[in-house]
This record gives C-alpha cells, structure tokens and sequence, in this order.
C-alpha cells in the first residue's frame, strides 16, 4: 500500500479528487466513514492509498463548515458593496453570524467606495470602525496597500469568498491577481455569475491562493440556538445584564438594550440579532411541527 497526504479539491457524486503535490487522484472513500457518520468533505487533508485509489483516513481540521461541506477554511472574505448594490448590514451581520465559530479569521471588505459622497464614505469609515473593534479585519477596496496585505496574508490557505451579487467579488479578483483571466478561468463562473447555481464545493489554486467555490452561502440558514447567537455577537459578551439568560429583548432594564440606546452597539446590529433571534425560532417551530 502506497500512502500519501493530499486535499480534496471537488467531489462528485461519490468520486473525490485529492491533489498530492502537483498530482490529482479520483479515489473513493472507505465504507468506515459512513458508519462514523463523518464523510470527507472538500477541503479535508487525508490520507489516501495510492494503489488503490481509496481515502482511508481524515487528517485532523481546522474547522468545519456544515452548509456548504468544507473544511480547514482559514479565511473567510466577506465582500460588501458600499452602493450599487447599497449597503446591506443584514446581509453581512448574517454571514458573520453563520460563520462566527467555525473560522476565526473573517476580513470585510468594503467596496464601490468610489461612488460614495462624503457623508457615506464617513459612514463607512464608521463601520469599519466599529467591526475592527469586533476583531474583524476590515479594508475598503481602494487601499492599495490593504489590497498587497491581503494577498499576503491568503497566500498558502483555504479561503472562501462570500457576498451579495454584484458586490464586487471579480473586481476584486482582478486586483488581488491580475494574471487571472476571468472570462476563461473556469473559477470566473462561479465567482462572477449573479444567481449561484453551483452543484459541488470546488477549490481552485490560484497563484498559491485556495479558493473555495460554494453552493451553499446564498441560504444561510441559522441552524443554532438562541445561545450560540448571542455569543456570535461579540459585543454583547462583556456587558452583563441583571436579568439571568436575559435574550435581550423584552426586558426594558436589559443592560445590551441600554448599550444601543446610548451608542455604544451599534444600532444596526442589535436590530439584526432581534431579526436573527425571530428567524431562529420561527425556523424551530416549524420543525418540532
């Protein structure tokens, strides 16, 4: 038996392509898996026979992510238009939240800043602001300087990019890689259409960069509980209210309520937990029904 490392780059069906090195091999995976109720995913480091063509073991992760199926992201790159489309805080507060403890390194990225007047660019600036202060790494698209940090930083790792269509994903492909050809590049589909129709998760290296391809960020389903909420909000983890398990909505005393009213969280996010909260249990009712 011939044993080597490699990562799942796409699975079809129940084919897995694994690279070692600079070699793919179409394997499949050994039946203890499905007893272990554990599948590989794309994005799994494994151990794979050679001879045979098998996955015989999964290599320790990073992470895992259970819609889309993917593991070991290191990064994820939330893309955020500024206008054209406008701003959406629920979106990108949705996507923070789906992905709060499966990947510890989220980087926003501001686009479209050209098209803002100064009142807007002072409110972006605000923003960035704010979530840098949450612990997320926050660049507008027309820092230069940001844009080589960036490069540098996802160079050698999984990375997922997420956002609302048209927001300037392919733009900002361009800028971080300007060897790629998006009209020919067979990522340009799945990264620049405006309605995501991809069937399978895919990983595409490109200039050392592993992007992954998903078809499962547009859904977003909040499968969580109402704890798990509150602690994806980093901002509500040091203040402490009076009430015991207070979900932070009813209680007029509620300490996070009177954070938001003086300014210190921000507005904006305190009315996407009340939305997220809402959607969770409308989505709990109607599977205990």
């Amino acid at each position: 038996m011939v044993k080597m490392e490699g990562i799942i780059t796409k699975i079809v069906s129940n084919q897995y392509t694994v690279q070692v090195g600079t070699e793919k091999y179409l394997c499949q995976a050994r039946g203890k898996f499905r007893f272990l109720k554990d599948s590989p995913v794309v994005g799994d480091k494994v151990v794979i026979d050679a001879e045979k063509k098998l996955i015989t073991e999964i290599l320790p992760r990073l992470n895992k992510l259970d819609r889309p199926p993917v593991a070991n992201i290191y990064y994820a790159v939330v893309v955020v238009s500024l206008k054209k489309p406008d701003l959406d805080l629920y979106l990108l507060d949705k996507i923070l939240v789906a992905i709060a403890k499966k990947c510890a390194n989220v980087i926003i990225l501001f686009t479209k800043v050209d098209l803002c007047n100064a009142e807007e660019l002072k409110k972006a600036q605000e923003l960035q602001k704010y979530y840098h202060q949450l612990n997320y790494q926050v660049y507008f698209n027309n820092d230069e300087q940001a844009v080589i940090k960036m490069k540098k930083q996802l160079k050698g790792h999984i990375v997922t990019l997420t956002g609302q269509s048209g927001a300037g994903k392919s733009t900002f492909l361009n800028r971080l890689l300007p060897n790629l050809n998006l009209a020919t590049s067979p990522i340009s589909e799945a990264l620049n259409r405006g309605v995501h129709t991809t069937r399978h998760s895919e990983i595409y290296d490109i200039e050392g960069i592993l992007f992954v391809d998903t078809p499962g960020f547009s859904a977003l389903d909040l499968n969580m509980s109402i704890e798990a909420l509150k602690e994806a909000f980093p901002e509500f983890q040091n203040i402490k209210c009076k009430y015991q398990d207070c979900n932070h909505d009813k209680e007029d005393d509620c300490a996070i309520k009177k954070a938001v009213e003086v300014g210190k969280i921000l507005k904006s996010r305190y009315n996407n937990y009340i939305m997220f909260k809402k959607e969770i249990y409308e989505n709990s009712r109607k599977f205990y029904k």
